[in-house]
């Protein structure tokens, strides 16, 4: 079985009305303003699984500027999942961490059947992380529900590309110490902050964070995988392609050819996120 963790999907009125998305939400206009940037519904990601021999996506959304775009996006990926539900597994995005709407909207969304929350941007949700009961009541809601929150992450340092934005491991080290004790799922090798857990008192903070490997070709050398599965181990990394920006099979064959052992292979396309997803 092979898991791909990081996927994209959008319904395709969005696609067929891409400026009038644009003007409507900054978050999507930062993203999606080139017509280049490809946009993917649903059924293109089955036909990708299918062609890349993808058993299992988790699509994931994004933290939008507004409220409704969250949930317009959010009910597009529940309405995914109920039609493929043995292929797809849903996340939610919601707009803050403290509104009490995107709290009703993540418990709307577990009635649904979501696993998780994300793709997060903690550098553009703007909120003091010293003040950690500021996001109580959303991280009450992650332990209640059991969920995994997924997020963005980017690199301090290096090329720009749409949608980089500014959720480096300083900013994410300040997010993460207030999910203490909560799965987190760090996207695109979480900009570097694995190499940070050579720290002793980080790595005892980040102990039950995860990295996924989406956009890996645009963002690092192959090398990546086995110089962090021998910083955090292998058991930490998880496949994500980034679909549609990223074909999923590219990425199979770069782990299939990174020079991993079995175990800690078998471990990055399936095992790792089967024990996260608790399938």
């Amino acid at each position: 079985m092979i898991i791909d963790f990081h996927t994209h999907v959008l319904p395709p009125r969005i696609k067929n009305n891409r400026s009038r998305y644009v003007e409507k939400d900054s978050t999507f206009a930062q993203i999606y303003a080139g017509e280049k940037v490809k946009i993917a519904a649903a059924e293109d990601l089955i036909n990708s699984m299918d062609r890349d021999g993808i058993d299992i996506s988790v699509i994931v959304n994004y933290s939008w500027s507004t409220h409704e775009f969250c949930v317009e996006t959010n009910d597009y990926i529940l309405e995914s999942v109920a039609r493929y539900p043995k292929r797809l597994i849903g996340f939610c995005a919601v707009n803050s961490y403290i509104d009490d709407a995107a709290l009703r909207e993540i418990e709307r969304c577990v009635r649904g059947g979501v696993k998780g929350v994300g793709e997060l941007r903690p550098d553009t949700q703007s909120l003091d992380y010293s003040r950690k009961n500021a996001i109580k009541p959303f991280t009450d809601l992650l332990r209640k529900h059991k969920l995994i929150t997924l997020t963005h992450a980017s690199e301090p340092v290096g090329h720009l590309y749409p949608g980089k934005g500014a959720a480096t491991p300083e900013v994410l080290y300040k997010f993460i110490t207030n999910l203490k004790g909560l799965p987190v799922v760090c996207a695109h090798w979480g900009g570097g902050l694995p190499f940070y857990t050579l720290m002793p008192e980080v790595r005892d903070a980040l102990e039950d964070v995860y990295y996924d490997t989406a956009a890996s070709p645009f963002l690092y050398r192959p090398e990546v995988y086995l110089q962090v599965s021998r910083i955090t181990g292998a058991d930490r990394i998880i496949f994500g392609s980034d679909f549609p920006v990223v074909a999923q099979g590219r990425i199979v064959n770069e782990i299939r050819e990174a020079g991993l052992p079995d175990e800690a292979e078998n471990g990055i396309l399936s095992l790792n996120a089967r024990r996260l997803l608790g399938i």
